[in-house]
């Protein structure tokens, strides 16, 4: 006589073990890709922050180190042209836009310090056509200013000319000669602490800084004041 084994499905107490432990394994499944996904964004974020500064780096470099012996404003108490305005959290110059900026020729652009609309201090940059610039406008420029950097703790900007003997002079934090180039220009900017970001100091050269004439004649926010050329000597 052949034995019939008993069959019988799994118990209530068996399917809630095994949903309990598939709920566990999926939570901690979703836990850990949560943290990666974390991780990558933090990274991301980094990088992002990271290559801003380099790419800000880039662009004060070229714009500044470019500056041209232009005037865009005129000092009425010397009759001098004004050709950079710089202060310790402010800088005011002339100098050709890349193409992805503006519509080519002069620009007048201004870099400075600003406070941020969620706190902390800013860097902006702002930027108008030389031709028709009026400093007294307060719509002279192009658009809304470019926020360049955030989360500032701390910024400088000095400068460095030649003194009477032709020879590099002090760092200072104003450039009081507005009616010629420094030779240097320097800029140093500490971040805040949760940020993590680290800024190398930036020290630029400026190319036309020797061109600059220091004149007593008045010359119109478009006029060329770069030194004229040395006379022919006769044969």
């Amino acid at each position: 006589m052949a034995v019939r084994r008993a069959q019988h499905g799994f118990t209530l107490i068996e399917i809630l073990l095994a949903l309990v432990l598939l709920a566990l394994l999926m939570t901690a499944a979703y836990s850990g890709f949560s943290a990666s996904n974390r991780a990558v964004q933090r990274g991301e974020a980094s990088i992002d922050a990271t290559n801003k500064v380099r790419v800000t780096q880039q662009l004060l470099r070229r714009q500044i180190g470019q500056a041209l012996t232009l005037a865009f404003d005129q000092d009425t108490g010397t009759s001098a042209p004004v050709l950079i305005e710089g202060g310790m959290d402010e800088l005011t110059f002339v100098s050709a836009l890349p193409g992805y900026l503006g519509q080519g020729g002069a620009y007048v652009q201004r870099i400075e310090l600003v406070s941020g609309e969620r706190g902390g201090k800013q860097l902006v940059f702002r930027h108008a056509l030389l031709n028709g610039f009026d400093p007294a406008d307060s719509d002279r420029w192009v658009e809304q200013p470019v926020v360049l950097l955030e989360e500032i703790d701390d910024f400088s900007i000095d400068y460095r000319g030649l003194d009477a003997e032709g020879k590099l002079g002090q760092w200072d934090v104003e450039w009081e000669h507005r009616d010629r180039l420094p030779v240097l220009v320097r800029i140093a900017i500490e971040f805040d602490e949760d940020s993590k970001l680290r800024w190398p100091t930036l020290t630029i050269p400026l190319q036309l800084a020797g061109d600059a004439v220091v004149g007593g004649s008045a010359l119109g926010p478009n006029a060329l004041t770069s030194a004229p050329p040395p006379p022919v000597p006769k044969p």
